[in-house]
């Protein structure tokens, strides 16, 4: 089955991305001009994160000579699934770029976090705690500020009736939950598997806009990601949010990041909308959607909580922004919510961004992780490109 990877809002934007080339035995910094990956892979940029590091990407990236390896229609073409490692396919946008993730920074979500830990992981009780909570606080989350005094009042009405959590001091106190959500080089990008940790039985994807940063803070880009999560793991104990979130293959960012310019910039990541939708071998189909506008903290908030004088990424960073998706249609039994089941196809779009595409497996299943720092320096440096 063919894919179409970016939209017809994404003429003349200004896109950069990684590929596996086999030619060379390892990946690529490619630039997508007129439908075609043109390979820009130098001394200058080696890496995407030599790229974000130029004073102007974007003027870079549109001058950057190089062949082209293949089209944008052919690497759709090959489809989803496990990578052949004998054909271009691509690969998750970023390189040597710290993998960090934003949590709870949706006031709607946050509510989804506390019932995860009030149901202690278990979806039976979800329901009935969903409505309490509901019925306790109705539609002030409605355009909620973090930090704001209304939050401050939200809150406070919570820990009166007994349902004080850490999720609320995260999601509307003035600190942004900021956690490292994969190790360098261990994203999976577009048409790769994304896996599920054997032991959950209660989990969802999580789509969101991930910006591309550099190591002076500065915002190059955005691109789309899937931080998939495990509900019942996490909802056990906020202590076992490692286990939760990073886990092989547990990580997707993609297919590109559009390089902001006169056409795309943290404007219009301010106001993207997200659609997800799910479809399993069992014939379950559900849609989500996620809406920036909705946000309570500004991403260029969460970019200054993540980086400055308190901690340094001198490779620079991606930062997934939260979601607003929190599952709660019943995809098996009354009041159970959503679940994955193995072999679902999970599609995340926004316009001008494309649309990110990766089918579930068991993490267990998935292509183990083998190419890491040490192999992209010793790959670099065969290649004379260090």
């Amino acid at each position: 089955m063919s894919y179409t990877l970016l939209d017809s809002a994404a003429a003349g934007g200004l896109f950069v991305g990684r590929v596996w080339n086999p030619a060379a035995h390892g990946p690529s910094v490619v630039a997508l001009r007129d439908g075609q990956l043109v390979d820009i892979t130098s001394k200058a940029v080696p890496t995407v994160s030599a790229l974000l590091e130029h004073a102007d990407p974007a003027a870079f990236l549109r001058v950057a000579p190089g062949p082209v390896l293949g089209t944008l229609q052919e690497v759709g073409a090959v489809g989803i699934g496990t990578p052949d490692p004998s054909r271009l396919h691509l690969l998750a946008p970023a390189d040597l770029q710290a993998i960090k993730a934003c949590g709870v920074t949706f006031a709607q979500s946050m509510i989804e976090r506390v019932i995860e830990e009030k149901a202690a992981g278990n979806p039976d009780r979800a329901a009935t705690i969903r409505e309490r909570v509901m019925t306790l606080i109705g539609g002030s989350l409605n355009n909620l500020k973090a930090g704001s005094p209304e939050a401050s009042k939200v809150k406070q009405a919570l820990i009166e009736e007994g349902m004080w959590s850490q999720y609320l001091e995260v999601g509307i106190g003035p600190d942004a939950e900021v956690f490292t959500k994969s190790p360098v080089l261990s994203s999976v990008g577009w048409g790769a598997d994304v896996g599920l940790h054997p032991i959950s039985t209660w989990n969802n994807p999580e789509p969101e806009i991930v910006l591309a940063v550099n190591s002076r803070g500065e915002i190059k880009g955005a691109s789309l990601g899937n931080d998939v999560n495990l509900r019942d793991v996490e909802g056990r104990s906020a202590l076992l949010l490692g286990k939760a979130k990073d886990n092989n293959a547990s990580c997707s960012i993609g297919p590109f990041i559009r390089v902001f310019d006169e056409t795309y910039s943290i404007d219009e990541v301010r106001k993207a909308e997200l659609d997800l939708k799910v479809t399993g071998a069992d014939g379950f189909i559900l849609h989500g959607k996620s809406s920036m506008s909705k946000i309570s903290r500004d991403p260029v908030d969460l970019v200054k909580q993540t980086c400055g004088p308190h901690h340094q990424y001198p490779d620079g960073f991606m930062l997934f922004l939260g979601t607003l998706f929190a599952p709660t249609q019943d995809r098996d039994a009354p009041n159970q919510g959503f679940t994955h089941k193995v072999g679902d196809v999970v599609e995340i779009s926004s316009t001008g961004l494309g649309s990110l595409v990766n089918t579930v497996r068991l993490s267990s299943e998935c292509s183990p992780w083998t190419f890491g720092i040490a192999a992209l320096m010793s790959n670099l440096a065969a290649r004379g490109l260090l």
